[in-house]
């Protein structure tokens, strides 16, 4: 049912993650996992490394692409490890882009578009990159706008990403969503002034110490029922 009492006005914008909260990331898991000697472990221990190096990087001021950061750290990996890579290995960038939208995006964006919302992508992804992951599942027209932190040069969720979407926008944080399956990116949004939404993966969970976000769902087919303005 629809909430009694929106926290958006019905023409709000709403931010969305790519990687994990519209796209599903098990085949590049699997891919990274294979080069690492069929561990799932460790690609679940790359993909942490990954987003702690994103934010050393934010912290230091020496910011490199998404993409570059994951073939360095699965090279860090690989070395931990004993692991020679296949020079033929296909680039983690090219996984990346072909990854699948999960089975209720489409659907889901769909009916937040007609509800009102105006829908702007939020990645860590490289803009060229996140082009290529939208186009490939289908979902690029539904978005208004793809932001990518390559244009700030710092990382979700640094408080300043959010504030300079918001600001690409035009809008106040009270007329603003963030909508991600990562606790670590619902916080960031929160105390940017952002309401949130949390997705709940398979294999995600909050943050106990951070801010409750305003919604948590199964996926955005949920979060449009829930949020659906009323009439």
């Amino acid at each position: 049912m629809p909430n009694s009492h929106p926290l958006l006005p019905g023409n709000g914008t709403l931010f969305f993650d790519v990687n994990q909260t519209l796209l599903d990331t098990s085949g590049l898991n699997q891919a990274v996992a294979q080069r690492l000697g069929n561990k799932p472990e460790r690609a679940e221990a790359w993909f942490t490394s990954v987003l702690h190096h994103s934010l050393v990087g934010t912290v230091t001021g020496s910011f490199h692409s998404f993409g570059d950061i994951a073939e360095a750290i699965l090279e860090m990996t690989a070395a931990r490890y004993g692991i020679t890579l296949s020079e033929a290995a296909t680039p983690l960038a090219e996984i990346i882009a072909a990854m699948p939208a999960y089975p209720d995006v489409a659907n889901g964006l769909t009916a937040l578009q007609q509800q009102g919302y105006t829908l702007v992508a939020l990645t860590n992804s490289s803009a060229a990159l996140a082009e290529k992951q939208l186009s490939s599942a289908g979902l690029a027209p539904l978005f208004t706008r793809i932001l990518s932190v390559e244009q700030v040069q710092v990382y979700k969720p640094d408080l300043r990403v959010y504030q300079w979407a918001m600001n690409e926008m035009g809008q106040p944080a009270s007329a603003c969503m963030m909508v991600a399956a990562h606790g670590w990116d619902v916080d960031g949004a929160k105390r940017a002034g952002m309401k949130t939404a949390f997705v709940a993966r398979k294999g995600q969970a909050l943050y106990p110490l951070a801010p409750s976000p305003d919604y948590v769902v199964d996926d955005i087919a949920a979060l449009a029922a829930e949020i659906a303005p009323l009439c």
